[in-house]
C-alpha cells in the first residue's frame, strides 16, 4: 500500500471517528453508536498492522482472453425436441 492510500485511510478513520463523536454526543451510548465505535477501533487496529506488516501485493493474472465473435449463433444449434435456448428463457416453440 503506497504512502498516499495509508493517509487516506488514516484521513479517513480520523473524519469517521470525528462522525462517531458527534452520534454518541447526541445519542449517548446507545447499542447501535458502541457497535460503530468498536467497529472504528477495529478499522484503526487493522490499518495500523497494514502498516506494520504490509502483505505481499496480489498482482491479477489476466489469463487468456478468447474472442466472442458478435454474430449469431447458427440456428440449427438450437433446433430439436430436447433443445432448450437457456438465454432466451426456456422453449419458446418456433422462432
Amino acid at each position: 500500500m503506497s504512502t498516499t492510500e495509508m493517509q487516506d485511510l488514516q484521513r479517513t478513520i480520523g473524519h469517521l471517528r470525528q462522525c462517531v463523536g458527534s452520534l454518541r454526543s447526541r445519542y449517548g451510548d446507545a447499542v447501535a453508536v458502541q457497535r460503530l465505535s468498536n467497529d472504528l477501533e477495529r478499522l484503526d487496529i487493522d490499518a495500523r498492522d497494514l502498516a506494520e506488516r504490509p502483505p505481499v501485493e496480489v498482482h491479477a493474472h489476466s489469463g487468456e482472453r478468447i474472442q466472442v465473435p458478435n454474430e449469431p449463433y447458427d440456428e440449427s444449434l438450437f433446433r430439436g425436441s430436447d433443445v432448450d435456448d437457456e438465454g432466451l428463457g426456456g422453449l419458446h416453440g418456433d422462432r
